[in-house]
């Protein structure tokens, strides 16, 4: 298989995902998953995700779609489309799976998958105010966070771009 092709088999919709994880369970794999936006990928988003990736056997990355991101983020987001913002996650090593949804949180596909993990970054200051923390408790993932990479925003950079920092 092609490096492309290759790179492309690792990004699915969530039913197919669905039927994978549920054979690699029964494999007594861990199921790892975290969830974004990935706007602009950058050093912070590079060693969170690496991190997270060793936390068990399958780590998947639930990738807010273009709608989603515009409706959390703003009319001017997202910077790079969905289909590319998913082809460069997919293609890190460490990555096993990319899947889209269209929801605001991941709430919904954590109910599909039903992670061992679901991993979120240190920049969340009160992770249990979110949305799909219950939702994750509740399909029985730990919930794991991880710590945040002082000085790498997508934030930061967007100010940059637009000198108002």
């Amino acid at each position: 298989m092609k490096p492309i092709e290759h790179i492309k088999s690792k990004i699915m919709d969530r039913e197919k995902l669905a039927g994978i994880i549920n054979k690699k369970r029964k494999e007594s794999s861990k199921i790892v998953l975290t969830n974004g936006c990935f706007d602009i990928l950058h050093r912070g988003h590079i060693e969170y995700l690496a991190g997270a990736s060793e936390l068990g056997d399958v780590f998947i990355i639930g990738l807010n779609s273009d709608d989603s991101v515009r409706r959390i983020k703003g009319e001017n987001r997202p910077a790079v489309d969905e289909e590319s913002r998913a082809l460069t996650l997919a293609a890190f090593e460490f990555v096993d799976y990319v899947v889209l949804f269209s929801e605001d949180t991941p709430s919904a596909l954590m109910q599909v998958l039903r992670p061992d993990i679901w991993v979120k970054g240190g920049d969340y200051q009160n992770i249990e105010d979110l949305p799909e923390y219950r939702s994750g408790i509740e399909n029985g993932a730990k919930v794991m966070v991880l710590p945040f990479i002082k000085g790498f925003s997508t934030t930061d950079i967007f100010k940059r771009i637009l000198g108002r920092q």
